[in-house]
């Protein structure tokens, strides 16, 4: 029994180290990735590199889940496209309640049923899936939100060309959108309105780099350079969005018909699995008994 137990407590503590890395590892690549986007202004000063790498390393290995303060929290329910922040302060008082309530409920009701090192390692699996999975329910919301901006774009703009031919401007466009799309995409018309107040507040050149800094992809940063190139050199641009719209649904056709062509492939591993290798049993078995019994 106290064999069994440690096998099933080794098991649930290496489960926890496993998702934990990979969490950490995803951490990690985030927050290059950010470092990597984000332009650092060079104020001509020499600093020291040893606390700045320390500092760098600490925010490096120490997860979102640990160190994260309420400005981040709004960051990411922003980057996951939820509308308002009214309750955005409850986040993380709400998962570590439900980390210290879940603890005690796991500790009261399997305390005398349970080997020490098997509650230790419910506990622990328990502790690190609290600690991940907001994070990653979050992660997969951002993904979502701008993988569905990006495919609207195109018609934003059509749309947007449209307004330039008749005659409006980038800045009046961006308004006129941000009113307009209310009713039929929410998502798109919080994305241009904050563009349109970003734009008022600093100019728009920083609020198109802010943009793409909310949406990282190809095609909303071949959209900001195009709107960025109008913008300092005062450019016709209507025939070069029309163009944009159409590349940018060309290469989404091309990667629907890529996902399409992967199908097949992955389509041959459950039909090895679950029909190629049974038939290859059920021919092979008779002869096998057979040569058994002759045996």
């Amino acid at each position: 029994m106290i064999s069994y137990s440690i096998w099933i407590a080794l098991s649930l503590i290496c489960f926890g180290v496993l998702l934990l890395s990979i969490y950490l590892r995803k951490q990690q690549n985030t927050k290059y990735i950010q470092k990597y986007l984000v332009k650092k202004e060079l104020t001509g000063e020499k600093k020291s590199k040893d606390p700045e790498n320390l500092l760098d390393w600490l925010d490096t290995i120490i997860p979102s889940a640990f160190a994260m303060n309420e400005s981040a929290i709004n960051e990411k329910l922003l980057n996951a496209g939820v509308g308002s922040l009214k309750y955005a302060h409850l986040y993380l008082p709400i998962k570590y309640a439900v980390l210290l309530i879940g603890s005690v409920v796991i500790g009261l009701l399997f305390y005398d049923s349970l080997e020490v090192i098997v509650l230790i390692g419910a506990l622990s699996l328990w502790v690190i899936t609290i600690l991940i999975v907001p994070d990653l329910v979050l992660d997969a919301r951002v993904k979502a939100y701008r993988a569905n901006i990006t495919q609207q774009l195109p018609y934003v703009i059509d749309l947007l060309a449209v307004c330039v031919q008749t005659g409006m401007t980038i800045e009046a466009s961006m308004g006129y959108l941000a009113k307009e799309m209310r009713g039929f995409d929410p998502k798109l018309a919080r994305l241009m309105e904050r563009i349109d107040e970003r734009s008022r507040i600093v100019s728009m050149d920083k609020a198109l780099d802010e943009a793409y800094l909310h949406i990282p992809t190809s095609e909303m940063r071949s959209f900001v350079m195009t709107l960025k190139q109008s913008l300092r050199y005062g450019s016709s641009i209507y025939t070069t969005l029309t163009t944009l719209s159409s590349d940018i649904r060309q290469v989404t056709m091309l990667t629907v018909e890529e996902r399409i062509g992967k199908l097949a492939a992955k389509m041959s591993i459950p039909l090895i699995l679950f029909i190629m290798m049974p038939i290859v049993i059920l021919i092979a078995v008779p002869g096998v008994m057979r040569m058994m019994s002759g045996a």
